[in-house]
């Protein structure tokens, strides 16, 4: 669980002029439409760009990209300092398809190419389903599903030109298995496993690969920046208190960010991507679980462990 993020011409290729009687080379100057771009070569694994990377799993995966050789992007909803760490933040909110567009046309003036994207930007909401208002619900689908949506339509034409591509898209356990008092959050990851999953036999045919990452509890910020209900009804409110606890005891226990890093990374770069990758021994147990267990009695365990009647 976490914590909420126009093409340009490649750059034409410069040919050495050799002249007939001599040895001597001369290579042209770069220009300034070539100047800071990065040729893929075995010294350099590409360039990602990484959403909502000012803190939490986000950022971690920026650095653990950064660290392995990738030219690193990280955005933020607010201004942050130009680069942390090696890598470069930008400001962009994931709901604004102005802003979406800018960020790209920026890299790509930047980098002249994007081979990753990591989609991670998101926000989470803990309370009874019923509590909620349609406009939150649409708030919140806005930017864990939409802001997906708007980030990856933005970097497909640049990576179709390429012939190669990887999205990775973090998900959760609760894209695959019920999430009693997150049935919205929960309802936006499973949203997101459909999406990815089709999409990626549509991108196939281009070298572009979607791939997703399902990290469980992380000790990240999620707790404290949860959002709340917009119409709290008094009949849940022993139930919602129970789950905060619940979250809170789970989180204190949960990954380190850099777990799920490691994870984002392996999709990233697995020559044979598989459609899904558990991110920890959490959600790795979870997801076997979930996938061997009779659903009877993963119900009254999943209620079991909630704290909830059996």
């Amino acid at each position: 669980m976490r914590r909420t993020s126009c093409p340009a011409r490649a750059p034409e290729a410069a040919h050495d002029r050799c002249r007939s009687h001599s040895t001597l080379v001369r290579r042209p100057r770069q220009s300034n439409t070539t100047k800071g771009k990065i040729p893929m070569n075995k010294n350099n694994s590409g360039v990602a760009l990484v959403t909502g990377a000012s803190s939490g799993i986000g950022r971690a995966t920026a650095k653990a990209l950064q660290g392995a050789g990738y030219r690193v992007f990280g955005t933020s909803r607010r201004a942050a300092s130009d680069s942390t760490d090696g890598v470069t933040m930008l400001t962009c909110d994931v709901t604004d398809d102005a802003a979406v567009a800018k960020l790209v046309d920026e890299v790509l003036a930047k980098a002249g190419r994007i081979d990753l994207l990591v989609n991670n930007a998101g926000m989470g909401l803990l309370g009874a389903a019923e509590e909620s208002s349609t406009a939150q619900a649409q708030a919140l689908f806005d930017v864990n599903v939409f802001g997906v949506l708007r980030m990856t339509n933005a970097v497909l034409p640049t990576m179709r030109r390429q012939g190669k591509g990887r999205i990775v898209n973090l998900s959760s356990v609760q894209g695959f298995i019920p999430a009693p008092y997150f049935a919205l959050y929960s309802s936006t990851k499973h949203a997101i496993e459909g999406y990815s999953e089709s999409l990626d036999h549509e991108l196939r045919p281009f070298g572009i690969r979607v791939v997703l990452v399902e990290p469980a509890y992380t000790r990240t910020s999620f707790e404290d920046n949860l959002a709340r209900p917009d119409q709290l009804l008094d009949i849940y409110e022993s139930a919602r208190a129970g789950m905060n606890v619940v979250v809170g005891k789970a989180m204190e226990k949960g990954d380190a960010p850099e777990v799920v890093a490691k994870t984002v990374f392996a999709a990233a770069t697995d020559p044979a991507p598989k459609r899904r990758y558990a991110a920890g021994k959490m959600a790795r147990q979870v997801s076997f679980l979930r996938r061997f267990v009779p659903a009877s009695a993963f119900d009254k365990s999943l209620r079991k462990q909630l704290g909830l009647p059996v």
